[in-house]
């Protein structure tokens, strides 16, 4: 269903990806310290892209040691043709993406049997 994923240098933000039922993935993102409004999701033909930017806090914090990555970000992934996003949620730092691969529908065609051994082709009538 992803046909590549295209990594950033630095493999930022880390993620999961998660088959959850035979037609449906679901991809897992590890954003602390972002909000939704911090984050975009967009699909762009084949391509879904992820984006994240984050505005500094500047409430005159002194940090002694910053080990939560507020920088932003892009992760895109790829995906195979026909792959829908179900949705997007939020949770306690990590965005979840559900993916699913609708079914084909069936066409039952009818195909008339014709007499005296040879084949219907179309425009022919017998």
């Amino acid at each position: 269903m992803l046909d590549r994923v295209q990594k950033g240098a630095d493999g930022y933000p880390p993620y999961n990806i998660e088959q959850i039922a035979a037609d449906r993935l679901r991809i897992t993102l590890a954003v602390a310290g972002f909000s939704m409004e911090d984050l975009q999701i967009t699909q762009e033909g084949e391509q879904l892209v992820i984006r994240g930017r984050r505005e500094d806090d500047g409430d005159g914090r002194v940090f002694l040691h910053r080990g939560i990555a507020a920088r932003q970000f892009q992760r895109a992934f790829v995906l195979a043709e026909g792959i829908e996003v179900e949705g997007a949620w939020l949770d306690n730092g990590l965005l979840h993406l559900d993916l699913r691969r609708p079914q084909p529908e069936t066409k039952v065609r009818t195909i008339r049997i014709n007499g005296a051994g040879r084949p219907v082709v179309d425009g022919d009538r017998a």
